[in-house]
């Protein structure tokens, strides 16, 4: 015994700077806040390059500029709060959500709209919270709806892509009206079409102009009008590969919400023919891609198990298409994700992981 104690007496434990104590996890990747924010930012880029290409560089124009407000808004907000500026807005995340909340707006969209989301965005979205990391609202989908009801004219008035405003764009009339300056987005048409019962001839082909397999490819490709990121669905995909590869976000996630969105609507469309268009007219419309592989796997705003996940990638994709077929608004996916959001505290608490060594308590 007293040879054990004279061993245990010759050891010296670490002291002062040597002694280093910290919680769990003690093994990293590497990886830190401002490389998952610019790995994020790599792969909205083939989004960002669709939409120049697709709308002029004006949408550049708008991107960069919505992006410097997000990030002079992050930078306001520290100074006032005492924070350090630097570090905060260094971490990319600024910069991040002033791109997706650029492309969520229309090229056409007036110079004064992108502060006022900025300031939306990061004060009432994300720093009002505590910053980033206590934000239960995505960010930019908080400014995307409050611009929305402040500003509808604005968030709503459409520019016709390229191929809209060439001559040979066979679908042109269906789309443009008289001045030939403004469009509507294929959801919008949707919206104000006439809904037919029944298993009738017309009621079968209610739809035909919106869903032909031309029109389907343009949609695919992003030859449509709508918001500036939005539009190409291969442009998004482009971006999904690229967070998978780089081990960004929850894959199934996107899978789910955008499956479900289609089953819901493929259902009901054979249900109903001439109520709403088949699932793959709702898949490739809207912002539904966007939302799905950008704004939906947000670490910070999403469950943070693998069953909550699906939960909540389900109860994103049930809402979204109930409002798109039953409600008044031609779209929801801004409104599904925040809604979902907001139900993550209990999505966590339901399908929480049992803790190491956890016994419950027995009532005697």
């Amino acid at each position: 015994m007293s040879e054990d104690n004279n061993s245990y007496d010759n050891v010296k434990l670490p002291s002062g700077k040597n002694l280093v104590l910290s919680s769990s996890p003690h093994l990293s990747t590497g990886a830190n806040l401002r490389k998952i924010m610019g790995g994020v930012i790599f792969a909205l880029l083939p989004t960002v390059f669709a939409a120049v290409w697709f709308f002029g560089f004006r949408a550049l124009a708008v991107i960069v500029f919505t992006s410097a407000c997000c990030v002079a808004a992050e930078g306001v907000w520290c100074a006032m709060a005492g924070k350090p500026v630097w570090k905060t807005v260094g971490d990319l995340s600024a910069a991040l959500t002033g791109i997706l909340l650029a492309l969520c707006l229309p090229v056409s969209v007036p110079w004064y709209v992108p502060p006022i989301g900025a300031i939306l965005a990061i004060w009432l979205g994300k720093q009002v919270y505590g910053g980033l990391g206590n934000n239960p609202f995505n960010p930019a989908l908080v400014a995307r709806v409050g611009l929305l009801i402040a500003l509808p004219a604005a968030m709503t008035f459409w520019t016709p892509s390229r191929g809209m405003q060439s001559a040979d764009y066979p679908e042109k009339t269906l789309f443009m009206e008289a001045d030939s300056v403004t469009c509507a987005t294929p959801l919008g048409v949707l919206g104000t079409a006439e809904k037919v019962t029944g298993y009738s001839e017309k009621a079968k082909n209610n739809f035909a102009q919106l869903e032909n397999r031309e029109l389907l490819k343009k949609y695919f490709i992003g030859d449509r009008a709508g918001c500036l990121g939005e539009t190409s669905v291969l442009a998004i995909l482009s971006g999904y590969v690229i967070l998978v590869l780089f081990n960004l976000i929850n894959w199934r996630v996107p899978l789910l919400f955008i499956g479900t969105v289609a089953l819901f609507a493929g259902v009901t469309h054979l249900i109903a023919p001439g109520f709403t268009p088949g699932g793959l007219f709702h898949l490739l419309n809207g912002g539904l891609f966007l939302g799905a592989v950008f704004m939906a796997t947000d670490m910070v705003t999403s469950p943070i198990t693998g069953s909550g996940c699906v939960v909540f990638a389900i109860g994103c994709g049930v809402v979204t298409a109930v409002i798109r077929i039953f409600g008044n608004y031609p779209e929801g996916v801004s409104f599904a994700i925040l809604f979902m959001n907001a139900l993550v505290p209990l999505i966590d608490r339901g399908f929480g992981h049992r803790p190491f060594g956890y016994v419950p308590l027995r009532n005697k």
